[in-house]
C-alpha cells in the first residue's frame, strides 16, 4: 500500500471515528446558567445538569454580591447560555456585548421564588432545558 493510500485510509478512519463519537456519545456542550445571585436557581441548574456526561456546566450571577459573578471569559466559554429572567439577558448584553456577539441566550423564565434544589425548581429546570435542547 502506498503512503498516499495509507493516509487516505487513515483520514477515512478518523472521520468515521469522529462520526461515531458524535452520534454515539454526542458532542460535549458547555452550558452556563445565570440568575441574579447565583445562590438558588443557577446553582441548582449546575448541580442537576453537571451529572450529565455530555455537558460541562457552570453557573454565575449578575449581581455584585453573586457567589460567582458573570465574566466575559465565562460567556466566551459557554456554547449555550441560559438565563432565568429577561433582566439577566439585558444585563449580559449591555455589559458584555463583545462576549455575546453571535451567541444565543435562552430564557428559562423561572422566577426568583425557589430555594436551592427545591423539587419544583429541579423539575422546571429539567423540563425547560430539555425542551430547548430538543428544539435548538
Amino acid at each position: 500500500m502506498t503512503v498516499a493510500a495509507r493516509l487516505t485510509d487513515s483520514v477515512k478512519n478518523e472521520k468515521l471515528a469522529f462520526k461515531m463519537e458524535k452520534s454515539d456519545f454526542g458532542i460535549t456542550k458547555n452550558m452556563l446558567f445565570i440568575c441574579r445571585f447565583n445562590q438558588m436557581r443557577s446553582r441548582t441548574a449546575e448541580e442537576v445538569l453537571s451529572s450529565e456526561k455530555q455537558y460541562r456546566v457552570r453557573s454565575a450571577g449578575t449581581d455584585r454580591k453573586a457567589k460567582c459573578r458573570i465574566t466575559g471569559d465565562l460567556l466566551l466559554w459557554a456554547d449555550m447560555i441560559f438565563v432565568m429572567e429577561d433582566e439577566q439577558e439585558a444585563i449580559i448584553k449591555e455589559n458584555f456585548p463583545d462576549h455575546t456577539f453571535n451567541k444565543k441566550i435562552f430564557l428559562l423564565d423561572i422566577p426568583d421564588n425557589y430555594y436551592f434544589m427545591e423539587p419544583e425548581l429541579v423539575d422546571l429546570i429539567k423540563e425547560r432545558v430539555k425542551y430547548i435542547l430538543e428544539h435548538n
